[in-house]
């Protein structure tokens, strides 16, 4: 009788310990299904190719950006950011009828290429705050630069950016967005080619209120391929053979033109 009574104790003390599970996992289901509404906005997007290869005769390429938006319609902003670069920002002046280099600025961090794109514009979107928060626009990219500026940070700031876009590493315009039923979307981002090599990120932010909703960024390589690119990785790991062989081949050409021309 005492083991049949510890049987059925241990088996009252596992069936409590079975009901107070299933209560706490209806009250967690019913938990997660009062939140959903609340955090079913998301965005899903990809890329019609994940590299953009290099060659010889590389003119530039385009690639086409698409996704869905789950929940409420909402905007989207898209940015591609290239890889981090440092750049030298001089500043000429006219000292007795020349113009030398007076002052310069190095700015590290700047993103190589930067493009956006968005469903409206960025003013009808967001405030400056979220936008310099999420470092969307040109007008809000961080950059890292030394002091001693001298007040003219503003200055320098604007000069790197119109050379960028001046070689069109930075798109004066913003792309377009296409919204396909309030959930679908699509859009086409250019490539130059000048376009430098490197590890791209393709941020695509989902916002409503002025709120950065939901975020999903994808990888983006820009690689050299070919003889090129073997060419370009000789040159670098190996400058010195490199300069000798081009040396090398410089005087044959001479020479050889040379020739042709003393038997024609």
């Amino acid at each position: 009788m005492v083991w049949m009574a510890k049987i059925i104790q241990a088996n009252g003390r596992h069936l409590r310990r079975r009901l107070l599970l299933l209560i706490t996992i209806l009250a967690l289901n019913s938990f997660a299904g009062f939140t959903a509404p609340v955090m079913a906005q998301a965005v899903v997007a990809d890329l019609s190719d994940h590299l953009i290869a290099v060659t010889t005769g590389f003119a530039g390429t385009k690639l086409l950006l698409f996704g869905a938006i789950e929940g409420e319609a909402a905007d989207v902003v898209v940015v591609v950011r290239g890889p981090g670069e440092e750049i030298v920002v001089r500043r000429k002046e006219r000292l007795g009828g020349i113009w030398i280099n007076r002052h310069k600025l190095v700015f590290g961090g700047v993103p190589a290429f930067y493009h956006l794109a968005s469903t409206q514009p960025l003013e009808d979107i967001a405030t400056d705050r979220i936008l310099a928060r999420h470092d969307i626009g040109l007008d809000h990219i961080r950059l890292q630069n030394p002091d001693g500026t001298n007040g003219e940070l503003s200055e320098f700031r604007d000069a790197l950016i119109r050379n960028k876009q001046r070689i069109g590493l930075y798109p004066k315009t913003n792309g377009q967005i296409t919204l396909l039923g309030n959930r679908l979307f699509r859009s086409d981002i250019y490539f130059p080619s000048n376009v430098p090599t490197g590890t791209y990120n393709v941020t695509v932010y989902l916002m409503r209120n002025s709120k950065v909703i939901s975020a999903q960024t994808t990888p983006l390589v820009v690689s050299k391929i070919g003889f090129g690119a073997e060419t370009f990785a000789f040159a670098h790991s190996h400058s010195a053979i490199y300069g000798i062989i081009a040396l090398a081949l410089a005087l044959f050409a001479g020479w050889f033109a040379g020739w042709v021309f003393k038997r024609s």
